[in-house]
């Protein structure tokens, strides 16, 4: 029996959930008004005041924030309680620039542990399972959300971290654990060593909670075959508190998102403009229980659709799609967006992994796409004299995807560096 599932909350009316959203809406908008200068400030220069916020329907009034201002008030500019109050940081990778810096009390880290246990749950989790925790801890919230999560259903959980593989296989079998929680090229990882030791017949996983990359849904069924598991994708942002601000059901259809913390708004990511429901945008996040770190009209760059179509697992939640790309860091080659899912798609079609590289350069004010294929073990045993066919059937199925040219480059199992991590899939050199 489902432990940690919340009706009152995941399957409430519509009505029961605005009315929550906008008593706490209200009150968010005021603690941050009277805690955070920074963010007064942007409210002054929009002309809002708190007043002017009386529900979900004025939030379209509030300034947006953005990861440049984030990085522009770190560490403490957009801090809202004092740091007596406050019991931990969490931190972005720093990937695309500065790192910036996250503050949680007590009661933020409960209500988030609170929203991974919904995930683990929605996975089919009770405290009857063993969850293997493989995100990395420490700064990165994946493993502290996961494992807080964990706790709270009452599973078994097993505080791995990422890497040692060796190491992970073991604790997997000696244990029988039943929940894997990692990045999903790590999971594709694990699925292809398990294969390689001979291991699957010892593996006793039955789901897996993958998210903090993007994955396609061919991913998700490769993975899904490998390892003999149903897979679930879950979101969330460091500066929004972590995994679990959305978290997939049974039905595999978008992830609900935990509208009693957080709102969820579709803008035009040129005009900022609020797009209708069903439309495809830039995702936006309010948090409206977040205490020491809540911000308001958070700019993820991330491209979804969200919907409120009936779901099968009975929850009312809005579900987003899966990210179609980002807003911020979407390839644009000769003119046309592409994002990696897309490429990822029509290899894993053809019948290769998730193991691949995409590399853009500028050659002669042209641009160039390359992309490193790396062949499976069967395809390249059997590739003899036939490399060059093989790579012209690729350049075409990406032709069709695409709209453009990208050159194939086919390499031998094991060339592409393994990620125990998030997997490096672009090189831009125009950017170098």
């Amino acid at each position: 029996m489902e432990r940690y599932y919340q009706p009152e909350v995941e399957c409430a009316s519509r009505e029961t959930i605005l009315a929550l959203q906008n008593e706490r809406l209200v009150k968010q908008v005021r603690h941050v008004w009277d805690h955070v200068p920074y963010y007064r400030k942007k409210m002054e220069e929009k002309g809002v005041t708190p007043d002017d916020i009386q529900s979900v329907a004025d939030l379209h009034k509030l300034p947006f924030l953005s990861k440049d201002d984030l990085r522009e008030a770190n560490p403490y500019g957009l801090l809202a309680k004092p740091l007596k109050d406050c019991v931990r940081i969490q931190s972005t990778s720093g990937t695309t620039g500065k790192r910036v810096v996250a503050f949680y009390t007590q009661h933020d880290i409960d209500l988030w542990e609170d929203c991974c246990a919904r995930a683990i749950t929605a996975a089919g989790g009770t405290d009857e399972d063993v969850c293997q925790v493989c995100y990395g801890y420490g700064l990165f919230t994946g493993g502290p959300g996961l494992n807080g999560g964990s706790h709270k259903v009452g599973c078994l959980t097993l505080p791995m971290s990422s890497g040692n593989t060796d190491r992970q296989l073991q604790f997997m079998v000696d244990l029988q654990s039943t929940i894997l929680c990692c990045t999903p090229s790590y999971a594709a990882y694990l699925a292809e060593s398990i294969h390689e030791r001979g291991l699957r017949d010892q593996i006793k996983l039955k789901a897996g909670i993958f998210g903090a990359e993007a994955w396609s849904e061919e991913m998700r069924r490769d993975i899904e075959k490998q390892l003999g598991i149903k897979a679930f994708d879950i979101y969330g942002l460091t500066e929004t508190s972590g995994p679990g601000v959305a978290f997939e059901c049974s039905e595999q259809t978008g992830m609900h998102i935990n509208e009693d913390h957080f709102i969820a708004e579709i803008i035009d990511p040129n005009t900022g403009e609020v797009l209708p429901e069903g439309s495809k945008g830039e995702l936006v996040f309010t948090s409206i229980t977040k205490e020491a770190f809540p911000l308001l009209r958070y700019r993820t760059r991330d491209i979804c659709v969200l919907t409120r179509e009936k779901c099968s697992c009975g929850r009312t939640l809005v579900k987003m799609s899966k990210p179609m790309g980002r807003s911020d860091d979407m390839l644009i080659v000769k003119g046309v967006n592409v994002f990696p899912s897309q490429i990822e798609a029509v290899l894993i079609e053809q019948g290769y992994q998730a193991n691949y590289q995409i590399i853009v350069d500028r050659i002669n004010n042209s641009d160039t796409l390359d992309v490193l294929v790396e062949m499976t073990p069967e395809n390249f045993s059997d590739s003899l004299g036939k490399i060059t066919e093989m790579e012209k059937s690729l350049v075409a199925a990406l032709k069709a995807m695409l709209g453009i040219y990208a050159r194939v480059k086919l390499v031998a199992p094991k060339t592409i560096a393994r990620s125990e991590g998030k997997a490096v899939r672009i090189i831009d050199k125009r950017k170098i």
